[in-house]
């Protein structure tokens, strides 16, 4: 049986953590490690989850590094201690018990996988679809959709993915000095189908998501942080990237302006210029 490591990033949501660990637990794959990090919380995060949880191994970045960042922490951590697969899983997730078995008889049946995705359920609807492991992206035009059915991908959302030991040794693992927030995951997705890494989604994985619990939905910030990677991107992987970029832009700040959220506007703008 293959050695996963699960990697749970906590920043100030000590609660959502512990429910996301608990599901972890109780995974009916028996070789698996939980490894937290603690991406610089201000809250009482590390003594909450020390004292609820004391037999796994809590880390401590030092710094807030960002999802990428903060994910390699635990990363690195993983692979040093000898894993086969590193399960990436959100705080704000929790997860069936066959997830991760799942997860891996996918990538197992298939060795030129680099990543498997789950497929993610949306909390208040348990039933309904939120995201079909991962999304695509039309480079012409700035565009990053989320797949709700099965069908070719170009990136493994990073809210649950499995990632192949060797494939993070041959491409690396998240980007951090780009991407502080969004768009990593895509990142990684482009540089593994690069190096000829296929992805795969286990659809017997399933995980219930909450989107945006660290920062809360609407939050100009998250607008920022959008914005400023998203750039970063497109200027790494468009063929033409300012045309791309003027979509990009052009379509957030009239989605913003419409609905008259000027501090939206006033995120993306800051996110450009920043980029």
């Amino acid at each position: 049986m293959k050695q996963v490591t699960a990697v749970v990033l906590n920043w100030n949501r000590w609660s959502d953590t512990l429910a996301c660990v608990a599901s972890l637990q109780h995974q009916d794959y028996a070789n698996l490690k939980v490894l937290i990090v603690d991406n610089d919380s201000t809250d009482d995060s590390v003594k909450q989850i020390r004292a609820a949880v004391p037999g796994i191994e809590l880390l401590q970045s030092g710094d807030n590094l960002g999802f990428g960042g903060g994910c390699n922490v635990g990363i690195r951590r993983a692979i040093a201690e000898g894993a086969d697969y590193v399960w990436l899983i959100n705080s704000d997730s929790t997860a069936d018990a066959h997830a991760l078995s799942a997860l891996v008889d996918v990538a197992e049946q298939n060795p030129a996988l680099g990543s498997v995705g789950s497929v993610l359920y949306e909390v208040d609807v348990p039933t309904q679809i939120q995201l079909w492991g991962g999304g695509r992206v039309r480079l012409c035009c700035g565009q990053s959709r989320h797949q709700t059915a099965p069908s070719p991908l170009d990136f493994i959302s990073g809210a649950s993915i499995l990632l192949r030991r060797d494939a993070l040794v041959a491409v690396g693992m998240f980007d951090q000095s780009a991407y502080f927030m969004y768009w990593e995951d895509t990142d990684l997705g482009f540089r593994l189908r690069k190096a000829g890494w296929q992805l795969g989604v286990a659809e017997d994985s399933r995980v219930w998501h909450k989107q945006s619990a660290s920062l809360g939905k609407g939050n100009p910030l998250l607008d920022e942080y959008f914005t400023r990677s998203g750039v970063r991107f497109l200027r790494r992987y468009a063929p033409i990237p300012s045309i791309s970029i003027l979509f990009m832009l052009g379509m957030m700040l009239a989605k913003r302006s419409l609905m008259g959220e000027w501090r939206r506007v006033q995120a993306v703008v800051k996110g450009f210029w920043e980029a």
